[in-house]
């Protein structure tokens, strides 16, 4: 029979799509590609989430001033 999956589990799974969506979105825009081009050497061997998440931080960072 099989498991039906728990609220939590749906939720996470929702999230998990949301975050994917968004962070094509967010590696399609020409801030994201821009910033790319100016770190280049830094990037060298980071998956795409992780330079996602780098971009993010450092986005929120420059907004906290």
């Amino acid at each position: 029979m099989a498991q039906i999956p728990a609220s939590s589990d749906r939720q996470l799974t929702r999230d998990t799509e949301i975050w994917h969506s968004l962070k094509y979105a967010i590696a399609a825009s020409s801030g994201f590609q821009r910033w790319q081009l100016e770190r280049d050497a830094q990037l060298q061997g980071l998956r795409l989430e992780q330079q996602v998440q780098r971009y993010l931080q450092e986005t929120l960072e420059t907004l906290a001033y």
